[in-house]
Parts: C-alpha cells; structure tokens; sequence
C-alpha cells in the first residue's frame, strides 16, 4: 500500500486511518469513522468492518468482492457525529471499478456511540 491513506484526506495511512484500523485508538467523529470504514473496505479488512458496525445491526458475516477496487471517496455532508455529539449522520459517494466499469456507491449513513466509541449503525 502507498503511504498515503485510502480515504484522501491527506495524511499518511499511519497517522490517518491505520491507526483506527490497528484499533490503537477510536475514531473522535462519526466522519472520522466514516473514512476509516472507507479505508477498511478498501484495503479488505472485514473484521474491522463488522467491529466499527453498530451490534444492533451488523451482519454476522461479511464478503467484500475481491475484484472491486476502491478509487476514492467524497463526503458529501455531515450533520452532528462531533466530539459531543451521540449520533450523527454523514452523507457520501465511494468511487469503485469492477469488472472494468467505474461506478459509485451513494449513502447517507447514520453513526451512533456504542460503549463511548462511534459506530456505523446503518443507511438511512
């Protein structure tokens, strides 16, 4: 992987996303998580997927298509999901090719705090 993290918001991986991955520490805003989820996918960590998911709603399994390669990411609007905030919401656009086809992935995600960390509780 090159050094700069998946998510584009301009830090290396090591400073950026890779240390919410390594669970060395926990995102401080819902869009923090947002991005690291977005990173997660696209370099196929499924267990940090399902660890970032609300245990309400989370899947007891997932399968990340292995020909899908994630190009980028726009966060397109966020509401709450700060500091000190309980849930929030973020809105966004993944950028995705497979089977030679650019295509993307439109959501509008709600986040909540479980146990005192940011979740991915679902699309609304």
């Amino acid at each position: 992987m090159s050094n700069a993290c998946p998510c584009r918001f301009g830090e290396p991986f090591d400073q950026c996303c890779g240390p919410l991955i390594a669970r060395e520490k926990t995102a401080p805003t819902a869009v923090q998580l947002m991005r690291s989820r977005y990173t997660a996918f696209a370099v196929g960590d499924v267990d940090y997927l399902l660890y970032s998911w609300d245990p309400s709603t989370r899947p007891s399994d997932l399968e990340l298509d292995p020909d899908q390669r994630w190009l980028f990411l726009e966060v397109l609007r966020t509401s709450a999901g700060g500091l000190l905030d309980s849930e929030g919401v973020v809105e966004f656009r993944a950028h995705y090719k497979t089977a030679g086809q650019r295509d993307s992935l439109h959501e509008v995600s709600k986040f909540v705090r479980h146990d005192g960390r940011w979740v991915y509780l679902g699309s609304i």
